[in-house]
């Protein structure tokens, strides 16, 4: 266990606090665990998925299926602008 000033004035702080007091720091303390949490996992997620994407970007088959696909549809994107 940590032992830093901050944890050791708090410890201190808390033999002030009552019974009921403690449940609801308790409380708090477990939202605030569970926030950051959640925060962590959304990073590690957009990571993971811009690692997904990068190794996608690079891929020789995903880039060729890509070509083809542009190939087939650039002339229906073409359709209707000469009037423009």
């Amino acid at each position: 266990m940590m032992n830093s000033p901050h944890l050791l004035k708090i410890e201190h702080d808390l033999s002030t606090l009552s019974l009921e007091e403690l449940e609801c720091l308790l409380e708090r303390i477990a939202q605030k665990v569970q926030e950051r949490k959640q925060i962590l996992k959304k990073l590690t997620d957009i990571k993971y998925m811009n690692e997904q994407l990068t190794a996608m970007a690079i891929d020789v088959d995903i880039q060729t299926e890509i070509t083809s696909i542009n190939n087939e549809f650039s002339v229906t994107e073409m359709d209707g602008l000469e009037k423009l």
